[in-house]
């Protein structure tokens, strides 16, 4: 996924860490301005549970991004494609869903709303992000799916919003 936010414009450095099975590291972002791409192919299943947040990010970079080839998120704890087209309709972003995934034409003003998570933590953990950066106040509906992976997951977005 950050080889994706890099190709969308994103500064990040890495400083590795470590050996092991998961590569570890610091990880610094800088806030730039992102732009749209088009993610598909041999890159999808690298990325599959990350397309949630990268279609959020996409909703707030310039242009247009192509997700293509990710008809697996359509079996996921819920249907991502349908769930993210209906969510970021409700912020505001130009998304249609297509049979294997999302166009989102971003650089719209992004609103805040009532959003729901389908008890999918995915879904809710990318429409929280996307509350931190719209305009106006959000709600995420049963945010408590979001212990199923990453039960720290607020403290560390209060963390780093400071």
């Amino acid at each position: 996924s950050l080889d994706v936010l890099e190709s969308m414009g994103a500064s990040i450095q890495i400083e590795p860490s470590g050996e092991g099975i998961e590569p570890s590291g610091n990880i610094t972002v800088k806030s730039s301005s992102l732009h749209g791409t088009e993610i598909g192919g041999d890159l999808i299943p690298r990325l599959i549970d990350e397309l949630p947040v990268i279609a959020v990010a996409a909703a707030f970079a310039e242009g247009r991004t192509v997700i293509r080839d990710a008809e697996e998120l359509k079996v996921k704890e819920s249907n991502r494609i349908d769930a993210m087209e209906r969510e970021l309709r409700k912020a505001g972003v130009d998304v249609h869903s297509t049979e294997d995934g999302l166009i989102i034409d971003g650089g719209r003003p992004v609103c805040g709303g009532s959003f729901e998570s389908y008890g999918d933590h995915r879904i809710a953990m990318s429409m929280s992000v996307l509350a931190l950066a719209a305009e106006g106040e959000s709600r995420i509906e049963n945010p408590q799916c979001i212990n199923i992976s990453y039960p720290q997951f607020f403290e560390t977005l209060q963390k780093i919003r400071r």
